[in-house]
């Protein structure tokens, strides 16, 4: 089945081929772009030689082996800063994912490490790296824009509480991670993974593949080892999508899970910053600090639990239901009970309401955001007027067709906004997963993420094939996505979802199944 509005279909950015060098916030207060090499020697400037590094394998590191690490004496916060900043001068030029570097990261480290020294008590992401989607507001110099070189020069004051919940429990913040422009909110006919400010990124398994958005660059990073933990955030499939294609995990929490202050929003309706990580776990501690919740979990056994099968978010291409079926067999044979054949009623309607919702809220959402700016851009008839000015720069290959339709609305003013989104909110959750989780006595509904990465095309865009996002994003309920298998050496993922505030429970959950799938 089409669902036309599903995942990213109209969050979709056009990507250009070819790399933009990588921006560095320097030392001194100007922003700079670096060659490869330049890059390296500004590292090895800043760290001193790689060979300094202890050994140790980070090719299979994870957060608590970090964290252990630490305290052995085994690898110091600077050292591990080191490492990533020297995988990300390897692979960034190819991959683009990392759009600029914090000019403080050594700084942080050996803070962080004298902290750990005097025996002062190691937060929950002590000295390790994250890097963050070029959308939340960062107050370390480091620009805040959405990919758009109409925010080039838009430096926040002051961190997004998700950024000052990080640094409160250790986390280094590495730097920012291109983006799919606008997260993917400009124009019906864009290509994921550009945008204008930081160019083209490309797939961490093929480099000739999408790697989907609008959380591109936090994906990629994160499979290619540029960090061990990346923030995206999602409207609707913008962490699943980049998740499944690049084969890494990704959460969308529930809908005000964590808070959506200090990020450049498309609707509060459901905008939700959210964790990517090679693993469940990972991806679970970093859902516990940016949320400021325990999510404390029970253990889920395979054998008892019930899982519905969502029929109607297949069929993105044979290759993935092929793989998907394995998996189901994989999991019935371990116990779990698999309830197949079901749909999800409404999905047209849904996805319709969905889309006039997110133009009207995205006209006054954006309002309020430049308001708490300094830039000469106060609404979105002045982002619309900037992008036409430097149509050559910001618009090269597709228009703002979206931005438009946006303008033209009355915003949350329109009559039928508050009927649309309560029959949303309806269709989704009450009528859509609560109906089928209650009626068959579910624990989480499943179905593949989306298919495999599409060739990239920058002529006529996307070739997407409808993801599994929609229901969940709609619905304000959490949304996990573990990679399941492999085709072709290209990543698929599965997706678990559930309802409103289930976090915790889908978390434990897919910990479990997580070891059973086959990922080659």
């Amino acid at each position: 089945m089409n669902i036309f509005f599903s995942g990213i279909s109209f969050f979709r950015i056009p990507l250009i081929l070819g790399n933009q060098p990588l921006r560095v916030k320097a030392r001194y207060s100007l922003q700079l772009n670096y060659s490869f090499q330049a890059l390296c020697l500004l590292l090895a400037l800043s760290f001193g030689a790689a060979a300094n590094t202890p050994a140790y394998d980070f090719s299979r590191a994870d957060v608590a082996g970090l964290l252990e690490a630490q305290r052995r004496g085994e690898l110091s916060a600077e050292h591990i800063s080191e490492h990533y900043l020297k995988v990300i001068a390897d692979n960034n030029p190819r991959y683009n994912a990392v759009i600029t570097l914090a000019n403080d990261v050594k700084a942080q480290a050996q803070q962080l490490d004298s902290a750990r020294a005097q025996g002062k008590p190691m937060g929950a992401l002590h000295g390790i790296p994250v890097l963050i989607k070029d959308n939340i507001d960062t107050a370390d110099g480091m620009a805040n824009t959405a990919g758009s070189v109409l925010l080039a020069k838009h430096f926040p004051k002051a961190d997004a509480p998700l950024i000052q919940k990080l640094r409160a429990e250790g986390a280094i913040i590495l730097g920012k991670t291109n983006l799919s422009e606008w997260a993917n909110f400009r124009s019906s006919h864009s290509v994921s993974g550009w945008s204008s400010l930081g160019g083209q990124t490309f797939n961490a398994h093929d480099p000739s593949r999408s790697p989907c958005g609008s959380s591109s660059g936090s994906a990629v990073a994160v499979a290619l080892g540029m960090a061990p933990l990346a923030i995206g955030t999602e409207t609707d499939g913008s962490i699943t999508c980049p998740a499944a294609m690049n084969g890494v995990v990704g959460i969308k929490p529930s809908l005000g899970l964590v808070s959506q202050e200090g990020i450049i929003p498309i609707s509060a309706l459901q905008d939700t910053a959210g964790p990517m990580a090679r693993s469940v776990a990972d991806a679970a501690r970093l859902l516990a600090v940016i949320s400021g919740e325990k999510l404390n979990k029970d253990d889920a056994k395979l054998k008892g639990l019930r899982l519905g099968v969502v029929a109607n978010l297949m069929g993105y291409s044979p290759r993935t239901d092929a793989a998907f079926a394995a998996s189901l067999d994989t999991l019935k044979a371990a116990g779990v009970t698999v309830i197949e054949g079901l749909e999800l009623p409404n999905l047209d309607e849904m996805g319709n309401l969905e889309f006039q919702l997110l133009l009207w809220d995205f006209k006054d959402a954006i309002a309020d955001y430049l308001a708490t700016t300094s830039l000469p851009h106060k609404n979105l008839a002045d982002l619309i007027a900037a992008n036409r000015a430097a149509a050559k720069t910001a618009m090269p290959h597709f228009g703002q067709e979206l931005f438009e339709m946006s303008e033209a609305s009355k915003g949350r003013t329109e009559p039928e906004f508050a009927k649309a989104e309560a029959r949303a909110k309806e269709l989704a959750g009450k009528l859509g997963i609560d109906a089928l989780i209650n009626a068959h006595s579910l624990d989480a509904l499943i179905a593949p993420t989306t298919g495999p990465a599409w060739k990239i095309d920058v002529l006529n865009g996307d070739h997407y094939g409808g993801s599994a996002s929609s229901p969940a994003a709609v619905a304000g309920y959490p949304h996990i996505t573990l990679p399941m298998a492999q085709t072709g050496d290209m990543p698929l993922g599965l997706s678990l979802f559930s309802g409103k505030g289930s976090d915790a429970r889908l978390i434990a959950i897919a910990s479990a199944i997580e070891p059973l799938l086959h990922r080659k």
